[in-house]
């Protein structure tokens, strides 16, 4: 029997501001955003059309937004409620009409898709009802899990359900585990504890990790000249969300321990909106506290939003990528940082940790141990040996496992094979 040719799939990343072009760093907008477009990209180039469904509350943005260069890719925004950004931990109540609202754009257009693939739980919880009125396969990757991100955030627990509303979305993560098709972990990580927190087992699970863009990012070519920024010549770069499990107070305080031994090395901290709202100003202002308190003023530089343009000699150039997030299923910018050459400390409690070999291809460390965190990073600034060694062995694993063919690619054998 000739396996199926799949011609048109539905993504469904429902919140956040998700454009052709994404502003990566405000809120809501990261990693997830480059994962949905960039999988969607790469599986147009098989010749399969992808629509990705997202919520429009912008009026000045087009219902109908082709990804440029991809007239095969577009995104699509339906309306619900009222004309304005909502959070994603308050989305829940839009979601019914959101449903409602694809379901007759879906229709209205005559669009048939083969399956629906959704991402994170507030999209999974409209692509159950959509998938079912036009029954069809659901997929699901939940890209991060409430209770894992629960146990890790710790805090006030009342405090902590206020703000993030965990308990509702354990309890649709759940819903969403057991009617799928199939779904996708990042990591072992994440699957165990989908295991332990969820005690959830199910044969439909594969493990498929982010990939990376290996055109886009990767290590300076001899005959290419070195692109001048306005960074210091030496530098340790940490690029993220501005969020609360970031670690940014945990890399603040390691670097404050090694700050005076390094010579001239700053610490450069990228990510966050153009027009920051509350959560992130109060993130900026707890490290530029932890800043001035340890007198680190002249040796730490936060930028802020990063231009696309301006990403690939932001890792070419650093001495050392970090990323110390308590709470990180997968950490894309690390792998970005690996494709460069750039020899990164991640942490190991994130699900890059699949991807790390410690000390061949990267550093694992716990953020919390501010010793071992900043012995980790004079290990890398005094060695410069092991600092090259360390970044072209990240490049080369990048490159050969993890470019965004090879994740498309597993997506098709993983639709099929659940399908089947």
């Amino acid at each position: 029997m000739d396996k199926p040719v799949f011609k048109q799939i539905a993504m469904l990343s429902t919140h956040g501001y998700f454009d052709p072009v994404p502003t990566l760093g405000i809120t809501d907008t990261g990693g997830q955003v480059v994962y949905v477009l960039e999988l969607s990209k790469a599986l147009a180039r098989k010749g399969i059309k992808v629509d990705i469904y997202t919520r429009w509350f912008d009026q000045s943005k087009a219902q109908i937004d082709p990804v440029p260069g991809y007239p095969d890719v577009r995104v699509i925004r339906i309306p619900c409620g009222e004309w304005e950004f909502v959070p994603k931990e308050f989305i829940y109540d839009l979601l019914p009409e959101l449903s409602t609202n694809m379901i007759r754009f879906i229709s209205m257009n005559n669009l048939n898709y083969d399956l629906f693939h959704a991402h994170y739980v507030d999209a999974g919880i409209v692509m159950l009802d959509v998938a079912s009125y036009f029954e069809k396969p659901a997929f699901f990757t939940p890209h991060s899990l409430g209770a894992w991100k629960r146990d890790q955030m710790g805090g006030n627990q009342d405090e902590m359900e206020k703000k993030f509303n965990f308990k509702h979305r354990i309890e649709e993560e759940i819903r969403i585990f057991r009617k799928v098709k199939g779904q996708t972990m990042t990591s072992t990580v994440q699957l165990e504890k989908l295991n332990s927190l969820y005690d959830f087992h199910a044969e439909n699970i594969e493990i498929i990790p982010p990939g990376v863009d290996i055109y886009r990012y990767r290590m300076l070519r001899a005959s290419e000249q070195i692109i001048q920024t306005s960074l210091p010549e030496k530098y340790i770069l940490n690029v993220s969300r501005i969020d609360s499990n970031k670690g940014h107070d945990l890399l603040l305080n390691a670097f404050a321990k090694v700050v005076n031994e390094t010579g001239n090395i700053h610490l450069i901290i990228g990510g966050g909106s153009t027009h920051p709202k509350q959560r992130e100003i109060e993130i900026f202002e707890m490290m530029k506290k932890i800043i001035s308190e340890k007198k680190m003023s002249e040796r730490v530089r936060i930028v802020g939003y990063i231009a696309d343009e301006m990403m690939l000699p932001y890792y070419q150039n650093a001495m050392i990528f970090v990323l110390p997030s308590i709470f990180e299923p997968f950490g894309m910018t690390t792998q970005e940082a690996m494709a460069c050459g750039c020899p990164v400390i991640a942490s190991k409690f994130g699900g890059i940790r699949n991807a790390i070999t410690h000390e061949k291809n990267g550093l694992l460390v716990d953020p919390q141990n501010e010793e071992e965190f900043a012995d980790s990073i004079r290990m890398l600034v005094s060695d410069e040996v092991l600092r090259k060694r360390i970044g072209k062995a990240g490049s080369v694993l990048i490159r050969n496992e993890y470019s965004w063919e090879a994740i498309a690619d597993r997506f098709l054998d993983f639709y099929l094979k659940y399908l089947n």
